[in-house]
């Protein structure tokens, strides 16, 4: 039978993928030539996709029997992986025309990889996370290898498939034993059965379906590819890992957490408390001695992913309003992160990562120097800037939900973690001069950074509106 609700639930991933579709037929008989077109069309289509999400704000909806969810919080989650996809394909052409590898298929790899994320998130089925996860995976691994001539964007995309590999058969391992214990593929079938009690196959499932699950977040201890796939991958791929894919996956987890798992909480939060405290204390003293700033960016994920499952671990309403408004504000900071990093070229355009390049910044390019301290400060978690309502908002969770020692121990590593971004500070402002940088070449990055920062600084202004936002989408997995 043919489901016009179900079709018109899903219409963000139908337009995704007819985009996708299209876009890759012009671009299959255009060429590379028509790059930024198809790039320009594809920002397009994620806008287009955008605006069908609107009726989902106000009404929640199944789609296709359970198998998928239209609601506030998967609304939430994909606005965030909508923008965070067309600002990496808004900078990539710059970036690729330095090394000649501007290629038409790369903003149709983000549009294919947008369409499995929204699955992701939006999944009501185990089947539905499994389809919505390889879709985005299979463009990732290629996304990661773009630069074929670079010999570690080659190594970051074999190592991301053969790890990644690994992690989807962990997950689709859980998934079998969930279903042969509880009889259900279903979040709500599955949710019914642990409510009556846990037994040591339905553990296990859990298990290794949160472990599959960590290792996609880059948690500890499933981060291990995290620094080198950062690392090798192209600046502009590395600015999408760091951001959508990391919505998404967040997003998938706190929904199979409260949805599926709503009748085992005990036994999850204790994993996921453990994931936090690792992934905590992990970032931050693994970051401390990098060299490299996209290395350095990879470990400060991994850090900031451990104080979103803070919120994750409260296992209350408020806890999910928490991790939703953190991953809004470490889009923007984690974005204006990565588009300053695009920044650092030599004279001759070519790109610099060494963090010892950015010394004597402040004196050639004081405007990018500004905005690299902005972006470092709120990562540290320094108020008045966004960063610390971010950290403040999952700590205030976890002490109402009784976890102050959690709390307690996030807020002293958040000291420690700061060590890494005021270095980089003090390269920028305090170091003697290093060869400086040429001169900003695009005024679209130039206003994506201003606009950025703008956001991180005066961002209480809109924290009424991000509040409500979050408390939305928090309410519609409860």
């Amino acid at each position: 039978m043919f489901d016009t609700a179900s079709l018109m639930m899903t219409l963000p991933e139908l337009v995704l993928t007819a985009g996708g579709l299209i876009l890759m037929m012009v671009a299959a008989y255009a060429g590379d030539g028509a790059a930024r077109l198809v790039g320009w069309l594809s920002v397009a289509t994620l806008a287009l996709a955008g605006w069908t999400l609107c009726p989902a704000w106000a009404t929640s909806g199944e789609a296709f029997d359970g198998l998928y969810r239209a609601d506030a919080f998967g609304a939430f989650a994909k606005v965030l992986i909508y923008v965070a996809a067309a600002v990496s394909i808004i900078v990539a052409p710059r970036f690729f025309e330095t090394g000649r590898a501007i290629r038409a298929e790369y903003p149709i790899l983000i549009l294919f990889a947008s369409a499995g994320m929204g699955l992701m998130v939006s999944a009501g089925d185990m089947l539905t996370l499994y389809v919505g996860l390889e879709l985005n995976s299979l463009a990732a691994y290629v996304l990661a290898s773009f630069m074929r001539q670079d010999g570690r964007s080659a190594e970051a995309g074999l190592k991301y498939f053969v790890l990644g590999a690994l992690a989807s058969g962990i997950l689709l391992y859980g998934v079998s034993l969930l279903y042969g214990f509880t009889g259900s593929t279903s979040y709500a079938g599955i949710s019914t059965a642990l409510s009556d009690g846990l037994s040591h196959g339905e553990l296990f499932g859990l298990v290794f379906v949160l472990t599959g699950l960590a290792f996609k977040i880059s948690a500890v201890p499933f981060h291990m590819w995290t620094p080198d796939v950062y690392e090798g991958a192209p600046t502009p791929v590395t600015a999408f890992f760091a951001s959508a894919p990391k919505v998404a996956a967040m997003g998938l987890t706190v929904r199979v957490a409260m949805e599926a798992m709503g009748g085992a909480v005990h036994e999850w939060q204790q994993i996921v408390i453990f994931v936090a405290l690792a992934s905590i204390l992990f970032g931050a003293v693994a970051a401390i001695g990098q060299t490299n700033i996209k290395r350095l960016l990879a470990y400060s994920s991994i850090n900031n992913v451990g104080f979103a499952l803070i919120g994750l671990a409260a296992g209350t309403r408020e806890g999910v309003a928490a991790v939703m408004s953190y991953l809004a504000i470490y889009v923007v900071m984690t974005l204006g992160s990565f588009l300053c990093v695009l920044q650092m070229r030599d004279k001759d355009g070519n790109p610099v990562e060494d963090i010892a390049s950015l010394a004597g910044l402040s004196q050639t390019r004081k405007g990018l120097a500004a905005a690299f301290a902005i972006f470092m400060f709120s990562l540290a978690g320094i108020p008045p800037l966004m960063g610390f309502w971010a950290k403040f908002l999952v700590f205030d969770a976890a002490v109402a939900a009784g976890m102050t020692g959690l709390a307690a121990f996030g807020i002293a590593m958040s000291v420690v973690g700061a060590f890494y971004y005021l270095k980089i500070i003090k390269t920028i402002y305090f170091d003697e001069p290093a060869a400086g940088y040429a001169p900003a070449a695009s005024r679209l990055e130039s206003a994506l950074i201003a606009v950025s920062a703008a956001v991180i600084v005066i961002g209480y202004f809109f924290n009424p509106l991000l509040d409500s936002v979050s408390a939305a989408a928090a309410a519609a997995l409860h």
